[in-house]
């Protein structure tokens, strides 16, 4: 990063929120020393940058300090609009009009000069969504309330049974083109991931409801069993990959970083699987097929011949 550059991101971080040298050294990758250069030739240049001791403290700007608008490097125009072309490409989502129009307004902005910079970069770049034709009506609804901390009654869909359930969401995020909810559940006595294309019904709880929800979560032991009251262990699954294989697997939130190379032509995943999750681990080699091969534990070996054996049994002329 030039040193202009880096120090209009010193003036707009400190815009923001108090920073230390070594907070604004650590976002600009460079060092502490280097930070409190710049910070020199911002006063020099008239800036009104003042410093505040002890703990909490920091560097500051003066109240009512704000820097006129500022053009766009093309990197910045480049991530800019690879992200908005990749929000685009989900179709359902929120802020589905503001998500074109203010590519529209960036793009308007910018130099004729940049934009005939990026142009080539956009076209042979971007992110890969699959194309999912789901909808989900209570995805802004999901984002108010999260942000909020409410409490919500919810009629799920999922994969094997369709119920009531009071959650509280705590985070919204999309991966592999679905829109997902993060949200601690009543009835399972911890957090959950849900699919937020299956909710089907959504209301918040009164308030009375909610503190009572409330006080119930603060008094629950830690959950140490998982859902058959067992205790919920951990298995450790080791399986080799293809490359296939590795691409689906890198996938997976829970497991995608863990898949590394091994060789030239093979990849692994080695982790420990909680009891809980048994089910899961079964129908997630068994979906790979001839991608991946269980290494460890033989149990799971033996389950994936066993449900192999029965879908040959059905082709079976």
């Amino acid at each position: 990063m030039k040193r202009m550059d880096r120090m209009m991101a010193i003036v707009m971080a400190l815009q923001q929120r108090a920073e230390t040298a070594q907070t604004l050294a650590d976002k600009l990758e460079v060092s502490k020393r280097t930070v409190l250069r710049d910070m020199q030739a911002l006063s020099e240049m008239g800036v009104p940058l003042y410093a505040v001791p002890g703990p909490g403290g920091g560097y500051r700007l003066m109240e009512g300090y704000r820097l006129p608008p500022l053009q766009l490097t093309p990197d910045e125009a480049l991530t800019l609009l690879m992200s908005l072309d990749g929000m685009t490409k989900y179709s359902d989502g929120p802020f589905q009009q503001a998500r074109w129009t203010v590519a529209d307004k960036i793009r308007s902005a910018l130099p004729e000069q940049t934009l005939g910079e990026i142009a080539p970069w956009l076209a042979h770049i971007g992110l890969e969504v699959p194309d999912r034709r789901t909808r989900t009506p209570y995805l802004n609804a999901l984002m108010k309330y999260a942000a909020d901390g409410a409490w919500l009654h919810v009629l799920y869909r999922s994969q094997n049974y369709r119920r009531y359930l009071d959650v509280r969401p705590a985070r919204i995020y999309a991966a592999h083109g679905f829109w997902y909810c993060e949200a601690y559940s009543h009835q399972h006595e911890e957090t959950r991931t849900f699919r937020v294309d299956r909710i089907e019904e959504l209301e918040e709880l009164a308030p009375k409801e909610a503190v009572g929800f409330e006080a119930m979560t603060a008094a629950r032991p830690k959950r140490e069993e998982d859902d058959n009251g067992s205790p919920n262990q951990t298995i450790r699954i080791l399986a080799k990959l293809t490359y296939r294989g590795a691409l689906l697997a890198e996938q997976d939130p829970d497991i995608g970083h863990l898949v590394r190379q091994t060789e030239d032509e093979g990849w692994e995943v080695d982790f420990d699987c909680p009891s809980s999750e048994w089910k899961w681990a079964i129908d997630f080699f068994f979906r790979l097929g001839l991608d991946a091969e269980v290494l460890e534990p033989r149990l799971l070996r033996d389950l994936l011949r066993k449900r192999a054996m029965g879908l040959m049994e059905r082709y079976d002329t």
